[in-house]
């Protein structure tokens, strides 16, 4: 589907205030990033690997902006928003291209996904604003305590009907406004407890922890542990930085936000050329500053996971998980710290699961015009919208209820996206050298940097798809079976 383009053009800014002033879309993907992945994904490989997976995890965060970009630039000089491009590019076709029906398996999982998200805020509010304290009684005793709603499914419940509301009535400035506003709470408040463990001769992180983490070895095998420190970093390696989600839904961040329409219908003029690089500009420093951010923030809640739930011999496990990863912060701000890491993740889940929610709906409408279960109008496309902004909540809210796991959901997202890693590395490199106008091709640099993202896109997602594929079917079913 082609998003609408407005006949009017606008020239691109000049200098750098023009350009910060004009970015957006990728700190929207920020606000969707920073919750499962950074805070859940990455401190749960910090606890089991200590600091030894310190380079993948950069590596992770890095590699994966060159084929953002990309898809970036073919919604810009194409108007064509994800899943047509993806439709287009070459391989089996079963009604549409086989990418979207592994997009389709994956999407689905996806949804589950956010089913432990809206767990975790449910349980971190139950945890801080008990309604009658029977979520904290399971975790003191989860047998004796045993009940199939607790008030951390009535705090779930909350959240998703507000998550409803605010969604539907939304636009694109609020989901911008709202996800920068509730990321930048917590990570400040990680970032400087980070540097506060320097304080504290036990919990500090010493430049040989951090050679350690760049040393591009693997961790030992822990034991006790229910799967090996390389595979959980594996998983999250799908999850963290730009997982696939992020980079399907990116463009049409960048779309809503007027990039492809400033530049305007592609033409063989030189303005259309010079408006269309322009805008590329602006795009790139809007990928480039969400990278730096939620690197940055990955980094920190790495760090905090391997200095002090791994020296500790904490792993954050089930409905345990926001407890557990309140430790992090007992270290430097006493037991008060629970109250502060509760507000916090709060904040950055909620923040993942308002976000991603936002994304998912215009991506899954734009796939039913593809799938052709709707008319490729505007006015269709909002509908779904729309209809998908109460779905897909109330979705997600009945998954948590049903399977109360929320680690196992988000780390069950992150192998399947990672899977999904290399297929979208593939279709990067389709746009870039079948696709993309010469007037806006990058230069070499970028090219052999693109080459290396897209070499570790197929080498992460084609380890999980050959080691994890039984695992994902077992667990599928297992789901299936236990709903």
């Amino acid at each position: 589907m082609q998003l609408p383009q407005a006949t009017s053009t606008e020239t691109p800014p000049g200098n750098i205030s023009g350009i910060l002033r004009r970015l957006g879309p990728g700190l929207i993907i920020a606000g969707s990033i920073v919750g499962s992945g950074e805070l859940i994904a990455t401190t749960k490989t910090g606890a089991q690997a200590g600091f030894w997976l310190l380079w993948l995890i950069i590596i992770g965060c890095v590699i994966k902006v060159f084929a953002q970009v990309e898809f970036g630039r073919h919604a810009i000089s194409s108007g064509q928003a994800t899943m047509t491009a993806l439709d287009e590019v070459p391989g089996p076709r079963l009604r549409v291209n086989w990418v979207l029906w592994y997009w389709v398996a994956m999407f689905l999982v996806t949804l589950g996904q956010l089913g432990g998200i809206v767990g975790g805020v449910g349980s971190a509010l139950a945890m801080s604003l008990p309604i009658d304290g029977s979520f904290n009684r399971v975790l003191e005793d989860p047998v004796a305590n045993a009940c199939f709603w607790s008030d951390d499914v009535t705090w779930a419940a909350i959240v998703t009907g507000v998550t409803i509301v605010l969604l539907v009535v939304g636009r694109y400035g609020l989901i911008q406004h709202f996800s920068t506003a509730m990321v930048a709470a917590f990570t400040a408040v990680t970032i400087f407890n980070l540097f506060a463990l320097q304080t504290y001769p036990a919990w500090r992180v010493h430049a040989s922890d951090v050679a350690q983490g760049m040393s591009f070895r693997l961790p030992p095998i822990v034991e006790g542990l229910t799967q090996t420190p390389l595979v959980t970093a594996l998983a999250t390696f799908g999850i963290i930085g730009v997982g696939a989600n992020e980079l399907i839904a990116y463009p049409y961040w960048c779309l809503e936000k007027g990039y492809a329409r400033f530049a305007g219908p592609r033409d063989d003029t030189p303005e259309w050329a010079q408006r269309a690089r322009g805008w590329m500009r602006v795009m790139r420093w809007d990928a480039g500053i969400s990278m730096l951010v939620y690197t940055f923030a990955t980094v920190a809640f790495y760090l905090l996971g391997a200095a002090v739930l791994h020296r500790e011999g904490l792993d954050p496990q089930g409905n345990q998980m926001i407890r557990v990863l309140g430790e992090m912060y007992v270290p430097v701000f006493g037991l008060w710290a629970k109250w502060l890491f509760l507000f916090g993740a709060i904040a950055v889940l909620y923040s993942t699961f308002f976000v991603a929610t936002a994304g998912h709906t215009r991506v899954a409408a734009d796939a039913l015009c593809v799938f052709g279960l709707a008319e490729r109008t505007e006015r269709d496309r909002l509908r779904w919208i729309r209809a998908f902004c109460v779905i897909f909540p109330l979705f997600a809210f009945v998954t948590y209820v049903v399977h109360r796991h929320p680690v196992a959901l988000i780390l069950a997202s992150g192998v399947m996206q990672a899977i999904m890693l290399p297929i979208l590395g593939g279709a990067t490199l389709y746009f870039r050298y079948c696709r993309c106008d010469r007037r806006i091709a990058p230069g070499r640099l970028w090219d052999v940097l693109l080459w290396v993202s897209v070499f570790g896109l197929l080498l992460a997602g084609g380890w999980i798809a050959l080691s994890k594929l039984g695992t994902i079917v077992d667990t599928l079913l297992a789901l299936v079976t236990s709903a």
